[in-house]
C-alpha cells in the first residue's frame, strides 16, 4: 500500500485564507487613515502658507488699523482678521510706537462642517511721522 499523502484540510484551508482576510482588512484600514491624516496636513500646511503670506503683508502691503476684516484666499480658504490695539502696563507714554494684536482665522472646506486654523500675533507700528526728507541748498 502507498504512503498516504499528508496535507492540509479544507477547514485547515479556509481558516488560514480567513486570518489573511482578516489582517489585509486590518491594513488597509490603516492606510486609508494615514491617507486621510496625510490629506489633512496638507490641508493645514496649505492654511499656514496663507495665513503666513497675509501676516507678511500687514504692515507693508496694507496698513495695520484696528478693526475687522475678511475675504477669500481662492475657492476653498477664506480668512477673517480682527486687529485691536494692545496696551501693556508700563508701556512709556512717550513711547512712538503701538502695539496691535491681530487674529487670523484661516477656514477651508463647506460651511457646514468648516475647519480652522487660528494664528495670533502682535504688530509694532511707529506712530510717529517720518520727518520729511531733507533739501539740500542749491
Amino acid at each position: 500500500m502507498p504512503p498516504r499523502a499528508r496535507g492540509f484540510s479544507l477547514l485547515e484551508v479556509i481558516a488560514a485564507i480567513l486570518l489573511l482576510a482578516i489582517a489585509f482588512a486590518a491594513l488597509m484600514k490603516v492606510a486609508g487613515g494615514s491617507m486621510n491624516l496625510s490629506s489633512r496636513a496638507a490641508e493645514i500646511s496649505r492654511a499656514d502658507m496663507w495665513a503666513q503670506s497675509k501676516l507678511d503683508g500687514l504692515g507693508v502691503a496694507e496698513p495695520v488699523r484696528a478693526g475687522d476684516d475678511k475675504g477669500d484666499f481662492d475657492l476653498d480658504y477664506r480668512w477673517r482678521m480682527r486687529v485691536t490695539r494692545w496696551t501693556e502696563p508700563g508701556v512709556p507714554a512717550d513711547s512712538t510706537l503701538t502695539l496691535y494684536r491681530v487674529e487670523l482665522d484661516v477656514q477651508w472646506g463647506d460651511m457646514r462642517s468648516p475647519r480652522s486654523t487660528r494664528y495670533v500675533t502682535l504688530r509694532a507700528v511707529d506712530e510717529k511721522p517720518s520727518p520729511a526728507p531733507a533739501r539740500g541748498a542749491p
